[in-house]
C-alpha cells in the first residue's frame, strides 16, 4: 500500500481522509484506545456548538474515511521493520507491506490508583472525573475542584484552573507533595489550598470524595494531573528521535528524521487536542503524497 497508517485517532483518520481522497491505497490499522473515545461530550469542536461525544465523532470519521475507500482494521501492530525504502509491520501473524508510515498512536494518561475501573468509567462519563483543563474548563466554572498531583505539573494545572473557579485544592498522591518555595508561594498567592496526601477516592451523589490523611473532602470534580505514557515505542527501533518524554520529534511537515515515516497527534509534542491532531494529520497526509509524488509521480 502506499502509507500504512498505525492508530485510529483524530489525527490517524484526518489523514486516511486526506490520503484517500488524493488516489493513494492507504490502511488504518487501530487498537481501539483513542483517548477521543473516552470524551463524553466535547465542546471545543468546532461546528458541533451544543457538542459531540468521542466516539460519534470518531464513527463520523471513519464513515467519511470509508466513503473513500480507506482499509480500516481493529488490531495492534506488534513491530516496524525497515524493506528496501519501504516498510513491513507485522500483526497477529498478518504483514503489511507500506512505501511509508504514519503513527498517530497518541499517549495513556495515568490514571488514579486508588480509583477502581468501573468507578473510573463512572466518575469519567458524569464529569466528575475530567483529564484535560483545555477541553472541558469552561464546564466547572465556580466549582469545587480537586487536583490531584504535585510538583510543577500539579502547580501548572491547578493554576490553569485558577481562572476557571476559585475553589481549587491541590492534593498530593501518595508519597506526599514535591513543591518547592516557589511553588508554595505562587499556589498561594492564587489562593489554592495545599493539602497532604490522597488515600482512597469514592464516588458520593454528585460529588467525587477524597480521603486526605484523616479527612472526606468532597468536590464537583477532580482533574488527575498525574502525566501520560506516550505511544511511541513502535518507532524507536527505527532510530526515530524522540524527546525525553517519549515523543516523537518530527519537522513542520510531520516528517521524523526516518525517512518515510511520519508522526502526527498526541504522539507528538502538541496541546493534546482533537483540532491540533487533526490538523497535523492533514499535514502529515499532503506531506506523504508529496514525498511519494517525488518518488514515483502520480497520475490517473
Amino acid at each position: 500500500m502506499d502509507c500504512l497508517i498505525i492508530g485510529g485517532g483524530p489525527a490517524g483518520l484526518t489523514a486516511a481522509i486526506y490520503l484517500a481522497r488524493f488516489h493513494l491505497r492507504v490502511a488504518v490499522v487501530d487498537a481501539g484506545q483513542s483517548r477521543a473515545s473516552l470524551i463524553p461530550l466535547t465542546r471545543n469542536q468546532a461546528g458541533f456548538p451544543h457538542g459531540i461525544s468521542g466516539n460519534d465523532l470518531l464513527a463520523r470519521m471513519r464513515e467519511q474515511a470509508r466513503l473513500y475507500d480507506a482499509d480500516l482494521r481493529e488490531g495492534c501492530i506488534e513491530s516496524i521493520e525497515r524493506d528496501g525504502e519501504g516498510f513491513i509491520a507485522l500483526m497477529d501473524g498478518a504483514v503489511f507491506a507500506a512505501r511509508a508510515v504514519l503513527l498517530g498512536t497518541g499517549v495513556v494518561n495515568r490514571r488514579p490508583a486508588m480509583l477502581d475501573e468501573a468507578a473510573h468509567q463512572e466518575a469519567l462519563s458524569d464529569g466528575r472525573l475530567r483529564y484535560c483543563p483545555i477541553c472541558d474548563g469552561y464546564e466547572v466554572t465556580d466549582r469545587r475542584i480537586a487536583v490531584l498531583g504535585t510538583g510543577e505539573r500539579g502547580c501548572d494545572e491547578a493554576l490553569f484552573l485558577r481562572g476557571f473557579t476559585a475553589d481549587i485544592t491541590l492534593i498530593a498522591p501518595e508519597g506526599g507533595h514535591e513543591l518547592d518555595h516557589g511553588h508554595y508561594g505562587r499556589l498561594r498567592d492564587a489562593g489554592i489550598k495545599v493539602v497532604g496526601s490522597c488515600r482512597r477516592i469514592t464516588l458520593a451523589d454528585d460529588a467525587i470524595v477524597l480521603q486526605v490523611n484523616g479527612d472526606q473532602l468532597s468536590f464537583d470534580s477532580l482533574y488527575p494531573a498525574l502525566g501520560s505514557v506516550v505511544c511511541s515505542e513502535l518507532a524507536a527501533p527505527l532510530g526515530a528521535a524522540m524527546s525525553e518524554a517519549g515523543c516523537l520529534k518530527v519537522d513542520t511537515h510531520q516528517r521524523t528524521n526516518v525517512p518515510g515515516l511520519y508522526a502526527a497527534g498526541d504522539v507528538v509534542l502538541g496541546l493534546d487536542q482533537i483540532s491540533h491532531a487533526m490538523g497535523g494529520g492533514g499535514v502529515a497526509a499532503t506531506t506523504i503524497r508529496n514525498d511519494l509524488a517525488e518518488k514515483a509521480p502520480l497520475r490517473r
